[in-house]
């Protein structure tokens, strides 16, 4: 498999423990992606970049934007990282929207993460309560699955991460 490095941006804490589980089970290097030029990219075989998704952006793709010329033939995964269901058309989605041009050939994996109104910042949580509001006017039976994901939430903490997200990744990774 090579040596490896997974990048990542967690404003919660979901995306940092997935890169975490992905440290203990590849015994490859973690680091955030505003500490990236720390490291020196040339020396890996494979490189994740893992990033929560806001507003249908990933975050901590700029980091990738930059430095992909430079790494355009390492193997180059994108892990993002949600709060609703995995839904393989929403996923495509989130790929047509964050990866354009020449990061279009990159793979995308999905983690689901976690809800915690209680740390979500008065921005995030607002956003979020509007959202909803507008998804429970939406007829139930024309609801996508993330939608119902959002609906189920209001009011839970609830942690969703689990190793099995990790298992796509991990065959894509292992396939060096």
């Amino acid at each position: 498999m090579g040596k490896g490095l997974v990048l990542y941006k967690s404003k919660y804490g979901a995306t940092k423990k997935y890169a975490d589980m992905l440290q203990a089970e590849l015994h490859c290097d973690v680091g955030e992606t505003r500490h990236i030029q720390e490291f020196t990219l040339g020396a890996y075989h494979w490189i994740v970049f893992a990033g929560g998704i806001y507003a249908s952006g990933i975050a901590g793709l700029d980091a990738l934007r930059k430095v992909y010329p430079q790494i355009r033939h390492h193997k180059t995964a994108v892990f993002c990282v949600g709060a609703s269901p995995f839904d393989e058309k929403a996923l495509a989605e989130i790929k047509v929207h964050n990866l354009k041009g020449d990061l279009r050939s990159i793979p995308v994996f999905y983690g689901r993460g976690t809800w915690d109104e209680g740390k979500m910042t008065w921005r995030d949580r607002t956003l979020c309560k509007m959202l909803q509001k507008a998804v429970a006017k939406k007829d139930p039976a024309a609801r996508e699955p993330w939608m119902e994901g959002l609906l189920s939430a209001i009011g839970q903490t609830v942690d969703w991460t689990d190793r099995a997200y990790l298992l796509p990744l991990l065959a894509y990774l292992g396939e060096s």
